[in-house]
C-alpha cells in the first residue's frame, strides 16, 4: 500500500512538472523600455524622454495557466533622450528618481504580476495584472505577442493613478499617460 502511494505520489510531481512552464527570464536579452510625452501651450519648447528601465529579475509560466512577474530596480532606471545634452539628461534624471516623481530611495522596487492571461490570437494573449510603483498598486492590462522566441508588447499607465505629478514648468509638462514596451526573452 505504501508503495502505490509513494508510486501515486511520484507520478502526480511527474506531470506537474510536466505540465508548469516555469522560466526564468533572460535579463540580459530582455528590454523595458518608458516613453514619456510632452503637453502644454509651450510644449514644442519641451522634450519627450526616453527611458531604460533594465530588467532586474522576473519570471514566466508558459504552461496551460501563462503568468508573469516582472521586478525592476527603480534606481536603475536611465534617460537615454538621444540628441539631448548630458546635461540635461541629468536633470531629467534627478526629477525623475527623486521625491516629486518615482522617489526611488524609499520606493526601490518596480513590479508587475499578471493575474489572468487571456488569449488574443496565434502568439498574442492579454495579460491583466498588478503594477506596483511607488509604493502604489494599480490594475493594468498588458498585450503581448510572441515574436521569433520572444515576448513584446506595450502598456500604457497614467502617472497620476500612482499618486505622481507629472513634471514640468509652466506651459509645459511631462503628459501625464506615459507608454511602456517590453522586449522579453526566456532564459534557456
Amino acid at each position: 500500500m505504501r508503495r502505490a502511494v509513494f508510486l501515486a505520489a511520484m507520478s502526480l510531481m511527474c506531470v506537474l512538472s510536466v505540465s508548469a512552464q516555469q522560466h526564468k527570464i533572460d535579463t540580459q536579452k530582455s528590454t523595458l523600455t518608458i516613453h514619456v510625452g510632452k503637453t502644454g501651450v509651450f510644449s514644442g519648447l519641451g522634450h519627450e524622454h526616453e527611458i531604460h528601465a533594465p530588467i532586474h529579475s522576473g519570471t514566466a509560466d508558459t504552461g496551460s495557466h501563462p503568468a508573469v512577474e516582472i521586478h525592476v530596480d527603480a534606481r536603475s532606471l536611465r534617460v537615454i533622450d538621444k540628441g539631448e545634452s548630458e546635461k540635461d539628461r541629468a536633470e531629467v534624471q534627478k526629477t525623475m528618481l527623486g521625491p516629486e516623481v518615482l522617489d526611488s530611495e524609499h520606493h526601490q522596487e518596480i513590479v508587475f504580476k499578471s493575474m489572468v492571461a487571456e488569449p488574443a490570437g496565434q502568439g498574442r494573449w492579454t495579460l491583466r495584472g498588478k503594477l506596483t510603483l511607488r509604493g502604489q498598486t494599480r490594475p493594468v492590462t498588458v498585450t503581448v505577442t510572441l515574436k521569433d522566441g520572444h515576448y513584446a508588447g506595450e502598456t500604457t499607465v497614467k502617472q497620476t493613478d500612482f499618486e505622481i505629478k507629472p513634471p514640468g514648468k509652466a506651459g509645459v509638462r511631462a503628459k501625464d499617460e506615459v507608454r511602456i514596451e517590453f522586449d522579453v526573452r526566456l532564459a534557456s
